[in-house]
């Protein structure tokens, strides 16, 4: 009796298709049969583990917050305003401990020669206003005031239009048509108008400055995150917390806001250039930072009158310094745009 198992029973042809590369095998190594499937070797298995998954190398590795730091290094200009940022910071409140001077009395000022130009008495490098005031203090002095300004007031109008965008496009219904239908009729009142109707109305100050333009810069925030809020609202696990009983005050804290993460800090870092150019458009109309105090717009305003006398180091630096803060912010929100749109990273 011959046995069932004996290889001779198995064809030519089948023994010999068993050993080609067909197989994935070589003369020496042969697959162990189990069931009708084959057990690979283990060297085989090793090789596939270093070639990746199929579909190509993948280009990106780490974690998120490595993708995002990469992406945003790659835009040099970014990274060169990023610089810039800081060294203004540390230029305006460090600046200011090392080059000492008097900025806010105005009967020690008056002491200084008047209109000064840079290096003319070895005493004033950037030269001297049409008051007596160092430019370049004046620079340091104004310059914390439109940076604290456009700071804070971009985080104000940045927390509010959240929140606001947040519950409008969550709740919807009535609610969502009501509370959109006030920021339409807010945005249809001239911006301009609306800022030196209440910088008149109360008196002005460095604090009444940051909410009234953070009043009139939180529209677009709340119809950006509503419009957000819309799409995260039907995802599933917003559904999923929904059904085991979650409230809407932790879906749109722990779901909501930080999915719509990426742009919210996108528009904060734009919100501060423009917030720095409403403070200068205001403090250039004279509705700035009351003297003593200054900021860059007030002394664009007060230097006006130094276009036609060839006074330029009153003009001309404060100038450049606004465009400059400006252009860096703008070019950091793009970068950070790219960065944390996943949609745009290369993989």
């Amino acid at each position: 009796m011959t046995d069932a198992n004996d290889a001779s029973d198995v064809p030519r042809e089948g023994r010999a298709a068993m050993d080609t590369p067909a197989f994935g095998t070589s003369p020496t190594e042969s697959p162990v049969a189990v069931g009708i499937g084959l057990i690979v070797p283990e060297e085989a298995a090793a090789a596939q583990e270093q070639a990746g998954p199929s579909g190509g190398e993948a280009q990106a590795s780490g974690g998120m917050a490595r993708q995002i730091l990469r992406v945003f290094l790659e835009h040099k200009l970014a990274v060169v305003s990023l610089a810039f940022i800081i060294l203004i910071v540390l230029f305006c409140w460090v600046g200011p401990l090392i080059y000492h001077t008097n900025q806010t009395n105005q009967e020690v000022a008056l002491l200084n020669p008047e209109n000064a130009p840079p290096g003319a008495t070895g005493k004033f490098p950037v030269g001297t206003t049409q008051t007596g005031f160092d430019v370049l203090g004046r620079l340091m002095y104004g310059g914390q005031a439109s940076m604290t300004v456009g700071l804070l007031s971009a985080a104000v109008a940045t927390v509010v239009g959240v929140i606001y965008g947040a519950i409008a496009g969550f709740f919807g219904k009535w609610l969502d048509a009501f509370m959109m239908r006030i920021v339409d009729i807010v945005l249809s009142i001239p911006v301009l108008f609306l800022l030196i109707a209440l910088v008149t109305i109360f008196q002005a100050s460095e604090l009444l400055l940051i909410f009234v333009i953070a009043g009139v810069s939180w529209l677009i925030p709340a119809r950006l995150v509503r419009g957000e809020t819309l799409t995260l609202r039907t995802r599933e696990y917003v559904q999923a917390v929904r059904s085991m009983g979650g409230r809407g005050g932790r879906i749109i804290g722990r779901h909501i806001i930080p999915n719509a993460v990426g742009t919210i800090v996108v528009f904060a870092t734009f919100q501060v250039a423009t917030s720095i150019l409403i403070l200068a458009a205001l403090g250039f109309l004279g509705f700035g930072i009351p003297a003593p105090g200054t900021d860059w717009g007030s002394m664009l305003s007060t230097a006006i009158n130094s276009v036609g006398n060839g006074w330029w180091w009153e003009i001309y630096p404060v100038g450049v310094l606004i465009v400059l803060v400006v252009v860096a912010f703008n070019f950091i929100g793009d970068a950070l745009r790219d960065a944390l749109e996943v949609r745009t990273q290369r993989r």
